[in-house]
């Protein structure tokens, strides 16, 4: 069936075990599978093989190739060869070591075999039968049960079966009775009993035998013939097959039970007695006797093998308890398959016939992490969208985001350009912070850096720092919604819900095993439905260290794995941190200063404290990857007052004439220098924006007071002020006020 030998070597210490390099075996016809999944992987792995080599079975190479070298002393561990992949060879070297193996990971994956793909299922069966000489090599599954994916391996499996001893009961059979002489039976004579006289006219001449006499006597012989083997069906029958088999040195078996975890859920009563059946067929199994051809090399026992998606699944006593039972990760392919994947697939790619050996490296290294089917849908996205091998990156960005143009290409030039005007309205009085938003969404529009080094990293990375209330947060659902057209493109992060260790599991997803491993990380969930975003971390400096070692990551390589292994990228996203450090020290600069603080010795003096915060936590390349992107907060300004003030009586005005048709007009003549009188304290200025709705509460309470005293008609006007004692008021033009 497999295309691999395990070739014994002779090393200078002895006779040398079956270590080191798999060799590929002769082709050989191939034969129709046992069930229809086999025959399904067959024809599949047939047409792969097709497009690369001569016809035969996946797995068999064009013939013999070099044995490789033992190490010193005899058997050696098996090293990396381009005929089997890594996890492979690990695999025949536990089997070697008399140990039972479960299997977790890429189990869905194909691999690379003698030259071309093959699938899981066919790879592991060439392992089994070739490394142990199985006679025998089964397959269960919840879904086709019991199969055996080489041919003539479900009649031997039906002979060992059979030839197996009853198993000892302890119930007592029931009495019977006596038999009686059958007539024309096997065991007696055809004609009548010796001595008896046949009576005239009853019966036949002697030596002959009716038709009824016939058909009894065979009825008769079928009672006694053994009852055809009955294959078992369900897991808990398979399994107790499986255990006897295996613990029989009679012939050489294996058998692998796939996706046990979802026959056996936790949870349920019997899952566990599941569990200690199947464990009990492993740790069971014995080394077959040996053929008149072996070796004294040491010798695999009967392979039973788990294989599950992610071993988290599992109990952990199941294959932690018992030192017989290894666990197996089968990764991703390394880059040496990697390698074999794109030349093979090199002509599916856009370009490949001007393609240098280091545009192949250079896509080599791109696609770490993939799996040997998503190397093949790259091949076909970089032929469906025209994107060439020569710009890995912007290949594996279109196959990522399923997009043939980048949406931060398609921004409206006018709005881009108009940027500054539109975020200096909505955020008042942070002149600065606007313009460096500003240009860093131009240079995303434009598209222009320094080479491709940074096209994984987010479009940009802000640490907004600064006075409470000065518009940090507003700037970011502004810039949401100028860029994406609303403001559920903007997700906020409050960092004060993540000041324990263990909430950095929340952003990536907790690990296998752990309560809520299924449902994925908060952060990489929301990048992977929506990878065009805008993200702030609102109060960094609250978050554990172990969060900010996330945020690392995210910033030096654009993307982050949650504990499922699923990949979240960041190249698309705007991230934008933001601090109050140093803004405690605020109210007693202003003290010292007379209530005037220049924005120079404000900005030094945040960046300062910043700084020395990163470096008491212990983070300071943190800050260092972040210093770029420092953009302190002016302090609101007594103009800039006004105009918060301004657009706060505004949305009062629109929600009185929203609710009750009725409009609401202000008197800046009071206002303003009663508002701007309150606000020179220093201890109310350090609150910033959020200070100045505190303070117009007392119109908002006098307004409310008026509809219940007065309730004015639709249609009618509102005047509301301050007076000069600081008291608010509120009248009905042409009425009464109060």
């Amino acid at each position: 069936m497999s295309g691999v030998r395990w070739e014994k070597h002779d090393g200078p210490g002895g006779p040398a075990g079956y270590g080191g390099t798999p060799r590929p075996a002769a082709p050989a016809e191939p034969a129709p599978p046992e069930s229809a999944q086999a025959a399904a992987t067959g024809a599949a792995a047939t047409a792969s093989a097709g497009a690369s080599g001569p016809t035969g079975p996946v797995g068999a190479g064009p013939g013999p190739g070099p044995a490789g070298p033992a190490g010193p002393g005899g058997a050696m561990p098996p090293a990396a060869h381009p005929a089997m992949p890594r996890w492979a060879v690990s695999l025949g070297w536990e089997l070697r070591r008399g140990r039972q193996v479960v299997l977790d990971g890429q189990v869905r994956d194909r691999w690379w075999l003698d030259g071309r793909p093959a699938s899981f299922r066919t790879l592991v069966t060439g392992v089994l039968e070739e490394l142990g000489g199985a006679e025998v090599v089964g397959w269960w599954d919840p879904v086709d049960g019991l199969t055996f994916p080489l041919p003539g391996h479900a009649k031997r499996f039906d002979e060992l079966v059979a030839r197996l001893p009853a198993r000892p009961t302890t119930t007592t059979a029931p009495p019977t009775a006596p038999p009686t002489a059958p007539v024309g039976g096997a065991g007696s004579p055809a004609g009548p009993h010796p001595g008896s006289a046949p009576h005239p006219g009853s019966g036949p001449a002697a030596g002959t035998t009716t038709r009824r006499g016939a058909e009894r006597r065979q009825a008769q012989d079928r009672l006694f013939e053994p009852l055809p083997v009955r294959r078992p069906t369900s897991f808990e029958d398979v399994v107790a097959t499986v255990r006897r088999l295996a613990a029989s040195p009679d012939a050489a078996t294996a058998f692998v039970f796939q996706d046990v975890d979802h026959v056996l859920p936790p949870g349920r009563p019997d899952s566990q007695l599941g569990y200690l059946r199947l464990r009990a067929a492993m740790t069971d199994a014995v080394v077959p006797r040996p053929g008149p051809y072996a070796d004294d090399d040491p010798r695999a026992r009967n392979a039973v093998l788990c294989v599950v998606g992610d071993v988290g699944r599992l109990p952990g006593w199941f294959h932690l308890e018992d030192p017989r039972i290894a666990a197996l990760h089968i990764g991703p392919p390394g880059p040496s398959e990697r390698r074999l994947w794109l030349s093979w697939l090199r002509r599916e790619f856009t370009g490949q016939e001007h393609a240098t050996r280091a545009d192949m490296e250079a896509l080599v290294g791109a696609t770490d992490g993939m799996p040997g089917w998503e190397i093949d849908a790259l091949a076909r996205t970089s032929r469906l969208r025209g994107a060439s091998l020569h710009k890995p990156d912007k290949l594996l960005e279109q196959h990522r985001l399923n997009v043939s143009v980048d949406p931060w290409t398609q921004l409206d030039q006018e709005t881009v350009g108009r940027a500054a005007q539109v975020l200096g309205n909505r955020v008042i009085g942070q002149n600065t912070a606007v313009e460096a938003v500003t240009a860093a969404l131009q240079a995303a529009f434009v598209g222009v850096d320094f080479g491709g080094s940074g096209t994984a990293r987010p479009r940009g990375a802000f640490f907004f720092v600064g006075p409470t209330g000065v518009g940090k947060t507003e700037l970011a659902k502004a810039v949401a919604e100028l860029m994406f057209g609303d403001q559920s493109a903007y997700a906020r992060f409050d960092m004060s819900e993540y000041q324990q260790e263990h909430a950095a599991e929340r952003l990536a997803g907790a690990p296998p095993g752990y309560v809520g491993y299924e449902q994925g990380g908060e952060l990489t969930r929301r990048v992977q439905e929506r990878p065009f975003s805008v993200l702030l971390f609102d109060e960094i400096e609250k978050a554990h260290p172990k969060v900010l070692d996330k945020f690392l990551q995210i910033l030096e390589d654009g993307r982050l794995t949650d504990g499922r292994g699923q990949t979240a990228h960041f190249s698309q996203c705007l991230i934008i941190f933001t601090s109050n450090t140093g803004a405690d020290a605020v109210q007693d600069l202003l003290a010292e200063r007379g209530g005037e603080l220049p924005y120079s010795d404000l900005e030094a003096h945040f960046r300062h404290a910043v700084e020395e915060k990163f470096r008491e936590i212990g983070r300071p390349e943190i800050y260092g990857r972040l210093r770029p992107g420092v953009v302190v907060f002016d302090m609101l300004r007594s103009e800039h007052i006004v105009r918060i003030a301004d657009r706060l009586i505004a949305q009062l005005a629109d929600s009185v004439r929203e609710r009750h048709q009725v409009e609401l007009r202000c008197d800046p003549s009071g206002l303003h220098p009663w508002l701007a009188d309150r606000m020179a304290d220093p201890g109310r200025l350090a609150y910033g924006g959020r200070q100045i709705r505190n303070e117009l509460e007392v119109l908002r309470a006098a307004v409310v007071r008026h509809f219940l005293a007065h309730r004015p008609p639709p249609g009618s006007v509102l005047a509301i002020g301050v007076d000069a004692e600081g008291v608010p008021r509120v009248s009905t033009e042409g009425g009464a006020a109060s």
